[in-house]
């Protein structure tokens, strides 16, 4: 199952697509979506965003997105800019006819480090050791990449766990 993380935002957003085989997940490209010119209005860098994820989508034809929720900001501009950037991430993938699962960051953290209080520092290196990446990408991609993880590694135990519970031993 090839998989899509993504981690929106309104200046920024992260992408990262891995593969998951039999509980392996297999790095297959991360990069950031950005505007190309800085100060644009809020309608130019999102739709710009939008072309671009477009573009990723139907080059890597991932069959499942994952994306990082909303989290609460003390500043409430910088939340809605956050959530019109998730938005649009939703609309280009729903428009794609993509399944989309979302995953709070503390989930990706806990998933990703053991600890839903993990820094973006120790998140990126646990990431470049669990798909033995030979350098760190931008902070955006690497957190694009965990949510895609935490998405690999929610719906793998589960299937297994599934399927060893109905298949018996043979004697």
């Amino acid at each position: 199952m090839r998989i899509l993380g993504i981690d929106p935002g309104s200046r920024v957003c992260g992408y990262g697509v891995i593969e998951e085989t039999d509980g392996e997940l297999r790095y297959i490209e991360c990069g950031v979506l950005t505007s190309t010119v800085a100060g644009d209005a809020m309608e130019l860098r999102l739709g710009e965003i939008a072309r671009g994820l477009r573009e990723v989508i139907d080059e890597l034809e991932p069959a499942v997105v994952a994306i990082e929720d909303v989290f609460s900001h003390q500043n409430p501009r910088s939340a809605l800019a956050l959530a019109q950037a998730r938005g649009m991430a939703l609309a280009v993938v729903g428009l794609a006819g993509l399944e989309v699962a979302s995953y709070p960051p503390a989930s990706v953290k806990k998933a990703v480090s053991g600890s839903g209080r993990a820094e973006k520092d120790q998140i990126a290196r646990m990431v470049q050791a669990l798909i033995g990446l030979g350098s760190l990408p931008p902070l955006d991609a690497t957190d694009a990449l965990a949510v895609a993880i935490t998405h690999g590694r929610t719906t793998r135990p589960l299937v297994a766990r599934l399927t060893s519970a109905f298949v018996q031993p043979r004697r």
